[in-house]
C-alpha cells in the first residue's frame, strides 16, 4: 500500500534520514544533524513543498519543491529539487507516483509546470524524466556561481 502526504515538522526525524541518504547519494558528506537543521529552517518558513512517500508502512521517498517563476508564462513554476527513494523500495513505481503528485501540485497552485535538473550520470533519472513528460532543455546553459568559503 503506497500513501503520500505532504512533509510537516512531524515528520523531520523520517524525512532527515531520507534527504541525509539522498546527500550521500549525491556523494555528499553524511550529516543528518545538519540536514534536520536545514529541512526544519525551510518547512518552518515555509519556502519548500515536500511530499513524502509511505510503502509498508514504511517512509520510503520523498519529492521536493521549491517555487520559482516563469518569465515567459508569468506564473509559478516549481523547481523539483530532491527526487529520492531508497534503494529497497525502488522498482516499484514510487518515483512515477511522486512526480504525479508533484504536478497535481501544479494543478493545485495554478503554476505553469515543473523545472528539474539531474546529473549527466544520472542514468535511471535520465531514464525516467522522459517517460514522465518531461522535455530535455537543449537550448539553454546553466550556470553556477558559488561564494568562496
Amino acid at each position: 500500500m503506497k500513501h503520500i502526504e505532504k512533509a510537516t515538522l512531524a515528520h523531520l526525524n523520517e524525512f532527515a534520514e531520507l534527504f541525509n541518504n539522498y546527500r550521500i547519494f549525491y556523494r555528499q558528506p553524511s550529516d543528518l544533524e545538519r540536514g534536520k537543521a536545514f529541512l526544519k529552517d525551510r518547512i518552518t518558513n515555509k519556502e519548500t513543498v515536500t511530499f513524502l512517500i509511505q510503502a509498508d508502512n514504511k517512509f520510503a521517498g520523498f519529492a521536493q519543491l521549491y517555487p520559482l517563476y516563469h518569465y515567459g508564462k508569468l506564473q509559478r513554476q516549481w523547481l523539483l529539487s530532491d527526487l529520492f527513494v531508497s534503494p529497497n523500495f525502488r522498482g516499484r513505481g514510487l518515483s512515477i507516483d511522486l512526480i504525479d503528485r508533484c504536478k497535481q501540485y501544479c494543478d493545485e497552485t495554478n503554476a505553469c509546470g515543473l523545472l528539474l535538473e539531474t546529473e549527466k550520470t544520472n542514468i535511471i533519472g535520465n531514464q525516467l524524466y522522459p517517460k514522465c513528460g518531461f522535455e530535455l532543455d537543449e537550448a539553454h546553459h546553466y550556470y553556477n556561481w558559488w561564494k568562496a568559503d
